[in-house]
């Protein structure tokens, strides 16, 4: 029961993720386009887009990191596991990568949890448009409970990272 749910919870999370990294690239290729299209084809600088490029930037930035963490397809030294050859070893190696990727990821909310209290106490603004920082520094705070939630995830289940036992040939 309780499996299902967290399938059905994974499920949802990773279609909602496609969509905010689909939505989120596709803006700032949109945005990008405009802003070169502006400056070198019609030289003028519209107000605000550089802006909106970096907001959606960000959402796709952070957003790639939880499908990254999500899919343990982040930035891995794999030549120890290949050379690995006792499954014993794997699965301790597997637990301490996974311990290691627990440790940054808290720390990655205690700095996100500072940033917000920060933003919360001292509300900030961009120049040009006055969009609420808050709104890409969200993706950070989102990234960092989604990478901690992963990182739990790999801790129980010991699957971490590449591992080459496990491997079909």
């Amino acid at each position: 029961m309780l499996k299902k749910f967290f399938a059905n919870l994974d499920y949802i999370t990773s279609k909602i993720l496609g969509v905010v990294a689909i939505v989120a690239s596709a803006s700032l290729v949109l945005l990008v386009f405009m802003i070169v299209l502006a400056r070198y084809v019609f030289n003028v600088s519209v107000i605000g887009l550089d802006e909106l490029a970096l907001l959606a930037a960000m959402w796709l930035y952070m957003t790639g990191a939880v499908i990254a963490s999500r899919r343990a397809e982040h930035i891995v030294v794999d030549f120890v596991p290949k050379a690995l050859k006792y499954e014993f070893l794997s699965k301790l190696h597997q637990r301490f990568v996974a311990i290691v990727m627990l440790l940054t990821t808290v720390m990655f909310m205690y700095l996100a949890w500072d940033m917000l209290k920060f933003s919360l106490r001292m509300p900030q603004t961009t120049a040009g448009l006055r969009i609420p920082q808050i709104i890409s520094q969200a993706a950070v705070i989102i990234a960092s409970i989604g990478c901690f939630a992963y990182a739990l995830r790999d801790l129980i289940t010991g699957k971490a990272c590449y591992n080459s036992i496990n491997e079909e040939v």
